[in-house]
C-alpha cells in the first residue's frame, strides 16, 4: 500500500498529452505547432494566476520541442548565458533589471527564434521594463485559465469513461478535496486506483479510494 501512496502523491511528469486544456485549447494548440519547429510568432507569452497551468505547459514545450534542446530556465535565474535560439523563461517577471536589459536587447539583435515566457499578469501590467514589456506583447499572448472543479470534475469521468469504468461522484468530489489537485496528479490518481483496482478484484469505490489515500487507516 506504501507504493500505491507513493503513485498518488508523486506529481507526474508534465506533458502535453497530461495537460486538460479547458478553455486553453488555442494556447495548448500554439505550443504544440511551436515544439515542431512551426514559429508563427518569435514569442509566446503564457500569463495567468498561479496554479492555472503555465509551468506545465512550458515544461512540455521544453520536452517536446523537435530538432533542438530548449533551454529553459526560471526568470531570477536567467542570465546573459542563456540566451539560446529556442528558450523558455518561467516568471519572467522575476528577471532582475539588467536581466531584462539583456533579454531586451537579444530580442532586438534577433539572437532567438522562438521565445516562450509565463508571467502573473498580461504585458502590460506585468512588471518589467516597459521597452521589454513592449517587445514581449509583440508575439501571441494567452492568458491560461484554472480549470473549475466541474470541469475537472467532467475531465475525470471522460477519463474513466475511457478506461472503461463510470467514476461515481462521491469519488471524484474525494479526489478533489484529499488529492493534489493538479490535473496531472489527479488524471495519474485515476490511473493509479484503476490499476489497483484490476489487481485486487475490488471496485472503484469511495472505501477504496480512502484506503489508497490513507493506508494507515487500513493497518
Amino acid at each position: 500500500m506504501k507504493q500505491l501512496l507513493l503513485d498518488f502523491t508523486q506529481a507526474p511528469a508534465p506533458t502535453f498529452a497530461n495537460f486538460v486544456p479547458g478553455r486553453n485549447a488555442e494556447a495548448l494548440a500554439a505550443l504544440r505547432e511551436a515544439a515542431g519547429g512551426a514559429y508563427r510568432e518569435r514569442v509566446l507569452y503564457l500569463w495567468g494566476d498561479s496554479g492555472a497551468g503555465k509551468s506545465h505547459l512550458v515544461q512540455a514545450f521544453s520536452e517536446a520541442a523537435e530538432g533542438r534542446s530548449v533551454r529553459r530556465v526560471r526568470g531570477a535565474q536567467f542570465t546573459e548565458s542563456d540566451v539560446a535560439p529556442v528558450m523558455a523563461i518561467d516568471d519572467v517577471e522575476d528577471l532582475a533589471e539588467p536581466e531584462q536589459i539583456a533579454l531586451f536587447n537579444a530580442f532586438n539583435e534577433r539572437r532567438f527564434e522562438c521565445l516562450v515566457v509565463t508571467a502573473n499578469a498580461a504585458p502590460r501590467d506585468a512588471r518589467l521594463r516597459r521597452d521589454l514589456a513592449t517587445r514581449l506583447a509583440t508575439g501571441l499572448t494567452y492568458r491560461v485559465l484554472a480549470l473549475s472543479d466541474e470541469e475537472k470534475r467532467d475531465a475525470l469521468a471522460a477519463h474513466a469513461n475511457a478506461r472503461g469504468f463510470a467514476l461515481a461522484d462521491d469519488v471524484s468530489s474525494y479526489l478533489l478535496t484529499h488529492a493534489r489537485r493538479d490535473m496531472p496528479s489527479l488524471m495519474g490518481a485515476l490511473d493509479t486506483l484503476d490499476r489497483y483496482s484490476l489487481e485486487t478484484g475490488r471496485p472503484i469505490t469511495l472505501p477504496l479510494l480512502k484506503a489508497a489515500l490513507q493506508p494507515q487507516a487500513s493497518a
